[in-house]
């Protein structure tokens, strides 16, 4: 059986590309030697695959920042104030992820998003009603020419031109039926020239096909996609859906003249009811997507193989498929060195995936695949009972009552009384919590870590970057000041290690977003929390200054979401298991004099399905109750904070209000503020600070910037329920740009309080 990989990871298994990149910003190498990095990295993953028996390699999946801005950038979608700069291309294509400050101007970022479903953020298009859509780049054609010069044949890439108006934002006037004519000849052109090479196959990722469509989304997907087919000769195009079925235009996909169509397995939980019900055209080549792309359990292969079986019998052909793009799981298990093999055999990361879809294909082909070896080995281990079960935890679990999701007094009451306890002036300044984790704080970590240092050595470093970054807050007038959690890897993996069930990793890098890696750790069993995690830290910060320290916790829906998750127990169930855990140190802090409590929710919305009907029963009707489980038990006067960021936030505000925090900061600069008109529109009830400026650029405002930026928001949300603070956590800024940042965050604030 012939197999196919949608995307493979792009960063380098030691993070080759993260690492070159930030090189090339800082100056250190040229684009020459930054393009060579990662001509390395993609051969070298073009030939794993090849050895891996992969009969659909993709090229094009690779990119320095995010390939919907690669394909945007290839079908000049590029707003003027880049192409103005007079920047080469790489470096305009930097300055539209990035943002950019230098001697030719200073434009802010593209704005940034989660990938529908994935904790990996794209960059969002924007779409001028001056632009000029046509073909204007030669990225993917390169890629797959540098690939077929190495004697691999592979299959292009893109995003789909669907997806890509899906996602786009349109700054003026026009819409999608305005751009149809060009993104349908910059299409055509794209298959010309692939055709031109002798490319067999074509890819065009189309996730936005699993969303709500209604009948103008359908008759739009037909109108384009005819357009754009209409003069292909020999190449083959395949239309890729992943994170969910099709089911608003599975019979619409059947009659489109494509030659194989990407379904997801997976995720897609009506996909094989489909293909039940209506069948598959005869025509078309199904790639069936059976190996789960997003999570790093191993694959059941009895189960794939009934699935695949099911196929053969009804005649289908097909092609075994990832899920999805391997981009959101780790390179592979090998580089583990610390992890039991107790452990290790449960799973399978990208290069482990490349076997298991070897395998599959070989016992797929062969009738009697029960006597084969590696179908025997794989039947054993899903026999096998795994020790993952706390009982103490789930009698917990059912002992939660109703009136334990419900913090008393209600808010408008609670509010009052934190005024009066707390005092904090108009228009409150804060951080979100992380400063730059600079050299020395990581070497420092490191050196704990390895035994190099004694804990008294590591905890008395710490201490003293606490009270420093504590003086300087102080300084500058910050108003509620955090103890910037140098003691901190990742907000994830750090809470994880102190709370039982989970497992970690060495090398286990994914991409998040640009150069931004993260190791998810591993939900292996029932969770609780060992011991407390932030309290020391907190309580420290807290004795050296009489400002208020927020004490800062990572939200129990985060923690899940950002973790590889368990396959044997429900979502809710892991979810509300973290939030009695992450309850206990809410609690602890408060015991211990924090008055104020920052449990973040960057991810809240990562798992919202991406059908609208599907909102509240698989997820927020158990996601939202879990937050309040986590401060419900709290005396009113402490104030409870959480931080969002990143998503579309305006269609679930009201969801959001109802986590009863008593205030939240969102990201707001980057998207320019809109969310202002959701949160006034939903007479949002929360006090709220929304992200002044973009911390993911390296760029820093300008008093003046945040100032207008603050009036804005002074139209829109009320002045007692404002806060003024960045868009998220510092740690990966430069100590220079945050501490001017920060200065020109407090004047802004001192001029507002003025005009107040």
């Amino acid at each position: 059986m012939k197999t196919s990989v949608i995307g493979f990871p792009r960063i380098g298994t030691d993070r080759e590309l993260k690492f070159a990149s930030e090189k090339y910003f800082k100056g250190v190498i040229s684009a020459e030697e930054l393009q060579e990095t990662a001509k390395t990295l993609r051969i070298r993953h073009i030939k794993k695959q090849h050895e891996a028996g992969v009969t659909f390699i993709p090229s094009n999946d690779f990119s320095f920042y995010d390939n919907v801005l690669d394909t945007a950038f290839l079908c000049n979608i590029v707003p003027a104030r880049y192409k103005e700069l007079g920047l080469s291309d790489l470096d305009t294509f930097f300055a539209m992820a990035r943002g950019y400050q230098g001697e030719k101007g200073d434009v802010k970022a593209l704005a940034m998003k989660k990938w529908y479903n994935t904790n990996y953020h794209y960059i969002v298009p924007e779409l001028e009603d001056e632009a000029e859509i046509s073909l204007a780049g030669n990225k993917p054609f390169a890629e797959y020419d540098e690939a077929k010069a190495e004697g691999i044949s592979t299959k292009p890439v893109l995003t789909g031109a669907y997806t890509l108006l899906d996602l786009c934002r349109f700054t003026g006037r026009k819409n999608r039926e305005d751009v149809l004519t060009d993104i349908v000849k910059a299409y055509k052109d794209i298959i010309k020239k692939f055709e031109e090479r002798g490319a067999e196959w074509i890819q065009f990722d189309e996730p936005s096909f699993v969303k709500d469509l209604d009948e103008n989304d359908k008759a739009f997907l037909v109108k384009l996609y005819k357009g754009i087919l209409e003069e292909k000769k020999n190449i083959k195009v395949l239309i890729q859906t992943y994170f969910g079925d099709v089911r608003d235009i599975y019979e619409i996909l059947a009659e489109l003249p494509v030659d194989g169509i990407g379904l997801d397995l997976v995720e897609g939980k009506l996909t094989a009811a489909l293909i039940e019900k209506y069948g598959f055209p005869k025509d078309k080549t199904l790639f069936a997507g059976l190996v789960n792309g997003k999570n790093i359990w191993k694959n059941n292969y009895a189960k794939t193989l009934g699935v695949l079986n099911g196929l053969k019998e009804k005649g289908i052909d097909t092609v075994l498929s990832t899920s999805c793009s391997l981009l959101h799981v780790p390179y592979t298990l090998a580089s583990e060195e610390k992890l039991s093999e107790d452990y290790k055999k449960y799973f399978a990361f990208a290069y482990e995936k490349l076997n298991e879809l070897k395998e599959l294909s070989l016992l797929a082909e062969n009738g009697a695949y029960e006597n084969e070896s590696s179908f025997a080995k794989n039947a054993a281990l899903f026999k096998e009972k795994r020790d993952c079960e706390n009982k103490e935890v789930q009698e917990r679990l059912k002992a939660v009552k109703e009136e334990d999701y419900t913090r008393l007094p209600k808010r408008s009451e609670r509010e009052k009384l934190q005024k009066e306890t707390l005092k904090l002036p108009k228009f409150p300044t804060t951080t979100i919590g992380s400063f730059p984790q600079t050299a020395d704080v990581k070497k420092n970590r490191s050196a704990f870590r390895k035994g190099e240092i004694t804990e008294e050595q590591y905890k008395s470093f710490n201490q003293a970057k606490i009270e420093r970054v504590i003086r300087w807050q102080e300084s500058i007038g910050l108003d509620v000041l955090v103890h910037g959690e140098y003691e901190r890897n990742d907000m994830v993996e750090y809470f994880g290690e102190s709370l039982d069930g989970y497992l970690f990793t060495e090398k286990a890098w994914v991409q998040s977003y640009g150069t931004r890696c993260l190791k998810p750790p591993i939900i292996w069993g029932d969770i609780s929390r060992r011991k407390p995690i932030t309290v020391d830290w907190s309580v420290y910060a807290q004795s050296l200054t009489d400002k208020f320290v927020k004490g800062m916790l990572t939200g129990p829906v985060t923690i899940f979401n950002w973790s590889f998750p368990r396959e044997d127990v429900s979502m809710k169930e892991s979810i509300s298991q973290i939030a009695l855990a992450i309850r206990d140190e809410v609690l602890d802090l408060e015991k211990n004099g924090i008055k104020i409590i920052q449990i973040d929710e960057a991810a809240l919305r990562e798992k919202l399905p991406l059908r609208k009907s599907d909102w509240y029963s698989e997820y927020l009707d158990f996601a939202i109750p879990a937050f309040r489980l986590v401060h419900s038990k709290v005396k009113p006067e402490t104030q409870i904070h959480t931080h969002m960021c990143y998503s579309e936030f305006t269609d679930i505000i009201p969801a959001i209000d109802n986590m009863d925090a008593d205030v939240i900061t969102f990201e707001a600069s980057r998207s320019d503020l809109l969310i202002l008109d959701s949160l006034k529109e939903h007479n949002f009830e929360t006090e709220v600070g929304p992200g002044v400026y973009d911390i993911h650029s390296p760029r820093v405002p300008s008093v003046d910037e945040i100032v207008t930026a603050l009036r804005k928001m002074r139209q829109k949300i009320d002045d007692e329920k404002l806060w003024i603070n960045p868009d998220c956590g510092l740690k990966t800024r430069g100590e220079e740009e945050t501490k001017q940042s920060l200065i020109n965050l407090v004047r802004a604030g001192e001029i507002i309080r003025k005009e107040a």
